[in-house]
C-alpha cells in the first residue's frame, strides 16, 4: 500500500467516526500536523504508531 492510499483510508475512516484531525491526533497523543501529513500522503506513521492508529480507527482489537 502506498502513502496516498493509506492516507485516503485514514481520512475516510476518521470522517466515518466523526473526528477532526485534531481529535484523532489528541487520542493518539500526536499533533494534528502528523495526521495531516499521513492523510495527504506526504508521510507515513512509524511502526510504533500503526498499532495505536489501528486501534483508534477500530480496525484492530488486541
Amino acid at each position: 500500500m502506498d502513502a496516498k492510499t493509506l492516507g485516503d483510508f485514514i481520512a475516510g475512516r476518521r470522517r466515518e467516526l466523526g473526528l477532526t484531525q485534531a481529535q484523532l491526533a489528541a487520542r493518539m497523543h500526536l499533533t494534528d500536523k502528523a495526521v495531516s501529513r499521513w492523510e495527504r500522503g506526504v508521510g507515513l506513521p512509524d511502526l510504533a504508531t500503526l498499532e495505536l492508529l489501528a486501534a483508534v480507527v477500530g480496525r484492530y482489537r488486541k
